[in-house]
């Protein structure tokens, strides 16, 4: 064991400590400042677009008009655009297009991943290692799209509401993250269950699901926003404009290409303006992602971070 030296300070009767590596050096106040400046720069260019965004969105056509397009600084709020895109019509429609799949295949989803994870992080159980290998193998390579549309086509899933959620229902990256969690969980917890008669579903049920919570939520959230943020799917396997999700029409609004009857003809009246219908659009499209990630983001470390490592 190596003897610690110390030398003496200036003043008599005082020692000082070994010199500590520089990233356990006390911060200087130019470093303190200059990292309050990044990160007050940071959030200034993530939050401006958002605010022009929100602004715009509440402003009058004349105010719009007035700014020559987007409005930084508010004069008054009036919130027409919202009361037209929620009072009926391809948007309210669009809208619970969304929040449904958003629904249905998040649950799907986590159904599916939970079940695959608890599967292979049992190791040794029957076909363990060559199930994870081609879960692995689908990872580095893929058929493609047109293979793909081809087997969504055969399958009759065209124009139909599976086709948002079948086609991207599982996420090999979120399988592996929830199976290093599950390895992480004690095995003589585990088989203490075991010896007192528990089988795999109670073990899962009353065992493993509420030890990770964490990852859990952490993981329902990545599918959510998957499902509500996609737009590629409807694009390419629905043709009828009514089973079209929000994001589809809030692309069609804010390229121009077809609006909503009762929007269109107010738009060209001149009684909506067209730039505030697409800001409310994208405010729409951004807020259940804005408004649930404050409550997940807790658990990113402890379900994200620990079952990486664990991994």
């Amino acid at each position: 064991m190596t003897a610690v030296t110390y030398e003496p300070r200036d003043k008599p009767g005082r020692w000082a400590a070994p010199p500590r590596p520089p990233w356990e050096e006390e911060p200087s106040k130019a470093g303190l400042a200059g990292k309050g400046l990044i990160l007050t720069l940071a959030a200034l260019a993530i939050l401006f677009p958002l605010w022009i965004v929100i602004v715009t969105s509440l402003q009058s056509k004349k105010t719009i008009d007035a700014a020559g397009g987007l409005v930084v600084i508010p004069k008054g709020v009036t919130f027409v655009a919202y009361q037209e895109l929620l009072t009926g019509g391809q948007v309210q429609r669009a809208a619970l297009v969304s929040v449904g799949v958003t629904l249905v295949g998040t649950l799907f989803s986590m159904v599916v991943s939970v079940l695959c994870a608890y599967g292979l992080s049992r190791i040794g159980s029957l076909g363990h290692r060559s199930f994870l290998m081609l879960l692995l193998a689908t990872m580095f390579f893929g058929a493609g799209l047109i293979p793909t549309y081809l087997l969504v086509q055969a399958l009759g899933l065209t124009d139909s509401y599976l086709a948002l959620i079948l086609p991207s229902a599982v996420s090999v990256f979120n399988i592996l993250v929830l199976r290093a969690f599950f390895m992480g969980i004690s095995p003589e917890l585990v088989d203490s269950a075991r010896i007192d008669g528990a089988g795999d579903w109670r073990i899962l049920w009353q065992i493993v699901m509420p030890l990770s919570r964490a990852v859990l939520a952490v993981i329902s959230l990545f599918y959510a926003v998957g499902y509500w943020s996609a737009w590629f799917n409807a694009s390419i396997y629905l043709t009828d404009q009514d089973m079209m999700p929000l994001q589809n029409v809030m692309i069609q609004l804010v390229q121009k290409q077809e609006r909503p009857v009762g929007l269109a003809t107010q738009i060209n009246t001149g009684q909506l303006s067209p730039l505030a219908i697409q800001m409310a659009v994208m405010v729409m499209a951004l807020l259940p992602v804005a408004v649930l990630s404050p409550f997940v983001q807790r658990h990113f470390k402890k379900g994200m971070l620990t079952g990486a490592v664990k991994g």
